[in-house]
C-alpha cells in the first residue's frame, strides 16, 4: 500500500518557482512532468536547506551573544580594577591632605607665637627709643 503525499500548498509552489538557478526542474515538476515524490523531494530539500541555514544563523547569533557577554564581563572587571585604583589614590591623597593641614595648623600656631614675641620686642624697642629721645 502506497502512502499518499500531501498536496503542496501555494507557498511551497511559489517558493519553487521563485528559486534562483535550477527553476527548470522545479518548473517541470509543477507542470506534471515529474512525480509527486520528485516535487516532495524538492520541497523537502528546500526545507532541509532552510533548516540548516536557520540553525547556522542561530549558532552565529549565540556566538555573538556570548562574545558580547564576555566583552561586558571583561569591561566590568577592568572598571572594577580602575575603581579600586582610584579609591587607593583617593585614600593616599586624603591622608596627605590631612598631614598638610596638621602641619599648617602647627605653623599657624608658631606664627602667632612669633608674631606676639615680635610685637613685644617692637614695644620694648619703641619704649627704649622713647626714653632715650
Amino acid at each position: 500500500q502506497q502512502q499518499q503525499q500531501p498536496i503542496p500548498t501555494f507557498w511551497d509552489l511559489s517558493v519553487l518557482m521563485a528559486s534562483p538557478g535550477g527553476t527548470s526542474s522545479a518548473s517541470s515538476l509543477l507542470h506534471g512532468s515529474g512525480s509527486d515524490e520528485g516535487l516532495q523531494a524538492v520541497i523537502d530539500e528546500k526545507k532541509r536547506k532552510r533548516l540548516i541555514s536557520n540553525r547556522e544563523s542561530a549558532r552565529r547569533s549565540r556566538l555573538r551573544k556570548q562574545k558580547h557577554l564576555d566583552d561586558l564581563v571583561a569591561q566590568a572587571n577592568q572598571l572594577r580594577k580602575e575603581n579600586s585604583q582610584g579609591f587607593a589614590i583617593l585614600k593616599l591623597v586624603t591622608q596627605h591632605c590631612a598631614a598638610v593641614e596638621a602641619e599648617n595648623s602647627v605653623l599657624r600656631a608658631q606664627m602667632m607665637e612669633l608674631s606676639g614675641r615680635l610685637q613685644s620686642l617692637d614695644d620694648r624697642l619703641h619704649n627704649l627709643n622713647g626714653n632715650n629721645g
